[in-house]
């Protein structure tokens, strides 16, 4: 067992920012907004050769009610509850405030070890704050400056005697396991390797992501068998992207619930700003991305643009239609959404969507299975010689168009990578092939080598002549 730190605090106080400094990440949306973070985001921290499972929070509120602040609370509590060791950070410069205290008095009550943090002390204008964090009854605080690296050989030593109390200190001078290795969003090239290496049997890295609204953290929910991450009535209330670890049918996936993304022209606020980049990222560093829709108002404009941007980036992708189950008029919405996928999306013919209801959990199963499918094929190899086979019959159906007098010439092909499948046509005069013949070429691949739903790239390189002087 890896020991778990939960950092906790009332809002805008730094917890984000140490999880990023202990992580060495900027994953975690740090502003100068208080309640940026929302959801309970974990990653793998480390000190010097400490190595341990950190957990961001919510910034704690005084609330008990059915509001967005009193589940946001509640999710900080299951964070407290896993802990091994809980960081109160408080703000030093503000003092140790009514709010600190009475959190301080409800951590004193809960079976878990507690280090008071007086974040922002750098300087001197936090050590009035220190001074007053005695008072909370939690021991000796520790001076730090998250944004600035500073005490941190302090958490150092909190952490590695709660570590030793619990015998865990001999597995971080050994090396990382593969799970660990693999655990990061962005740990290896989502591309893929070069020509002839194996698809990676790792992780499968699935990011979720839609209109704000749709269901998103609620699938995921469902998906995991747990109320993992904040969901509402309320549009726009996931920030993070936030990554979980699973499996399904024995392959390991992590999971990456993403802020809902809205048309540019109406996203003005920093914040969503910020969350809007991060889901980006997400997307770039994904295996598969899952679009997630709205049934009852499938494939919007913004819609389309989101699935766009996934396939422009090279990623597998696969369609939720949630919310089926208040479709009145099933056919009919069935045949309208494959309708405008076929005339909207059609670089990549075929791309599967699948109806489900989060709520219920009706479908998932199916949905899953397309995303492993679509996962293999994304993945897929063509040998050298069946590809060049298969191209001597696309030439004679239709042989390439005059250029300059002359017909351009495709010598052979070769598939350079996978994930997406890419190939290269070294040609005669390859800047004169036009691109409906390429659109051509890729149909045919699709057909014939069943890459269906994926996206693929065929670049047309200018052959060397052997006779012409290159220096």
């Amino acid at each position: 067992m890896t020991l778990k730190v939960a950092i906790i605090g009332r809002p805008n106080v730094g917890k984000s920012t140490l999880f990023n400094r202990l992580t060495g990440t900027r994953h975690a949306l740090v502003d100068d907004t208080p309640g940026v973070t929302r959801d309970r985001r974990e990653g793998d921290g480390r000190i010097a050769d400490l190595e341990f499972q950190i957990i961001d929070t919510a910034g704690l509120e005084d609330a008990n009610d059915a509001s967005l602040e009193a589940r946001m609370r509640r999710q900080t509590e299951r964070a407290v509850d896993e802990a091994d060791l809980v960081l109160m950070l408080i703000d030093a410069r503000a003092g140790v405030t009514p709010l600190d205290a009475h959190f301080a008095d409800w951590l004193r009550r809960v079976d878990v070890t507690v280090v008071v943090c007086a974040n922002k002390c750098e300087g001197r204008a936090g050590m009035a704050g220190l001074a007053e964090a005695h008072g909370l009854g939690l021991g000796d605080p520790l001076a730090i400056s998250a944004e600035h690296g500073e005490g941190l050989g302090d958490l150092y030593d909190a952490i590695r005697d709660v570590a030793e109390a619990k015998g865990e200190l001999p597995a971080w001078h050994t090396k990382k396991s593969e799970a660990t290795e693999t655990a990061s969003w962005e740990d290896d090239e989502a591309e893929g390797g070069e020509l002839g290496d194996e698809p990676d049997p790792g992780q499968i890295k699935l990011a979720i992501i839609g209109r704000p609204n749709v269901g998103k953290s609620t699938l995921v929910n469902r998906l995991i068998g747990e109320d993992r991450l904040l969901t509402g009535p309320e549009a726009g209330i996931t920030r993070d992207a936030i990554e979980v670890a699973w499996s399904y049918r024995g392959r390991p996936v992590k999971l990456a619930d993403t802020a809902g993304l809205r048309r540019r022209s109406r996203v003005s606020d920093k914040l969503e700003r910020l969350s809007t980049a991060d889901t980006r990222r997400v997307v770039r560093y994904a295996h598969v991305v899952m679009l997630v829709l709205d049934g009852e108002t499938m494939l919007e404009k913004q819609d389309l643009a989101i699935a766009r941007m996934a396939l422009d980036e090279g990623r597998a992708l696969v369609i939720a239609a949630n919310k089926w189950d208040l479709v009145k008029n099933k056919g009919a919405a069935s045949q309208l959404l494959r309708d405008r996928l076929d005339t909207s999306l059609t670089q990549v013919r075929g791309v599967p969507w699948v109806p489900i209801s989060a709520t219920r959990g009706s479908n998932l199963d199916k949905l899953l299975d397309a995303v492993l499918a679509t996962y293999d094929l994304w993945n897929k190899r063509v040998p050298t010689a069946q590809l060049n086979r298969w191209l001597e019959g696309m030439l004679e159906a239709h042989p390439t168009p005059l250029a300059k007098g002359r017909r351009v010439r495709i010598r052979y092909m070769t598939q350079v990578k996978a994930r997406p499948p890419t190939f290269a046509a070294f040609a005669s005069q390859a800047a004169e092939l036009p691109e409906s013949y390429i659109r051509y070429l890729v149909g045919g691949l699709r057909d014939e080598f069943g890459l269906i739903g994926v996206p693929i790239r065929v670049n047309v390189r200018q052959r060397r002549n052997p006779y012409v002087d290159d220096g």
